[in-house]
């Protein structure tokens, strides 16, 4: 009986120092400090992390209090991503339920090898301007893929600016210098990057297909890129998409200036915005590659020829079997 009443008032102990603790810990960091700041929810950042990051940044007294309170209120599934004004002076309650609530911002992703066209609708979709409005001042090739956290409120400018500003970041000096050592300026970089983009996957083919590309330019051959005839021939209704999948001999013989069939070197502008990857592929291009050909297949495989004949052998076997 005696041991009973032991493991009793020591359970009545544990409860009450949990409750203790528990209480403590759901209070403010400090009641009276109004002032509010910017907390930033990464995307796919589990709640222990979120914990984590709050109580580093002085927003909650116990990161162990504020995942217990998310557990009790059911809410781990409805946290968001994006950036939140939060103050020392709220309760553990209270942030957690303002991390379910809309955010500031509005998280943006731009995949590698948009046309500016496609990249104006997804800002569009996302934030609501107009996107004639956007597309009066963005040049091609200059909008970074990446992902963004972009102000609700953010005017076409401002969202120019950032993407301005991010690929400015990403193309370094030592890129850039790089790209002079190997007689390319800055417009080149991206007019070949924008090619491969479209043209090249995987980072292995960028390699190969940046190297062939650009040895083609180099002795003046055409570059035939089928990209640059889809760029030409715009928006396709039928298929609704900017880049027509299965062009015609007629396409081939488009007028245009992007047409790299019937015009020698580069075209006027990128035909998209390429991201690092094909970037440093064209930095590192190697005119000394065997190769002067390469097809797609309908898998999305490429294939690579050192010869017309080796070229035309693998059109009949993997385009035409």
């Amino acid at each position: 009986m005696k041991k009973i009443i032991i493991v009793f008032i020591i359970m009545i102990f544990l409860i009450g120092g949990f409750f203790l603790y528990f209480q403590e810990g759901v209070l403010p960091v400090n009641s009276t400090n109004k002032m509010s700041s910017i907390f930033i929810v990464k995307k796919s950042e589990r709640v222990s992390q979120i914990a984590k990051n709050l109580e580093s940044a002085d927003l909650i007294r116990n990161k162990i209090v504020f995942y217990l309170v998310v557990k009790q209120l059911g809410i781990e599934n409805t946290l968001q991503a994006g950036d939140f004004r939060l103050s020392p002076s709220m309760d553990v309650y209270t942030i957690a339920r303002t991390l379910t609530k809309g955010t500031l911002d509005v998280w943006v992703t731009l995949i590698e090898g948009l046309r500016k066209e496609e990249i104006a609708h997804v800002f569009s979709t996302s934030l609501g301007f107009p996107e004639s409005e956007f597309l009066k001042f963005v040049q091609e090739g200059y909008l970074f893929p990446d992902t963004y956290l972009i102000p609700k409120t953010a005017t076409v400018d401002r969202v120019i600016k950032i993407l301005t500003d991010n690929f400015n970041k990403k193309y370094t000096q030592e890129l850039k210098n790089k790209a002079r050592d190997n007689g390319l300026t800055d417009e080149q970089v991206l007019l070949f990057a924008s090619l491969v983009e479209r043209e090249a996957q995987s980072e292995n083919d960028r390699k190969h297909v940046a190297s062939i590309i650009y040895k083609r330019y180099k002795n003046e051959w055409p570059l035939q890129i089928d990209a640059t005839i889809q760029y030409a021939l715009g928006y396709q209704p039928i298929e609704r998409t900017w880049w027509k999948k299965n062009l015609t001999t007629d396409d081939l013989a488009i007028e245009s200036p992007y047409n790299t069939y019937k015009n020698a070197g580069l075209p006027p502008t990128p035909i998209s915005n390429p991201g690092l990857s094909s970037i440093q592929a064209v930095i590192n291009a190697d005119i000394s590659t065997p190769y002067w050909y390469y097809l797609s297949d309908k898998a999305g495989v490429i294939h690579y020829a050192k010869t017309l004949e080796e070229h035309d052998e693998n059109i009949a076997r993997y385009l035409h079997p």
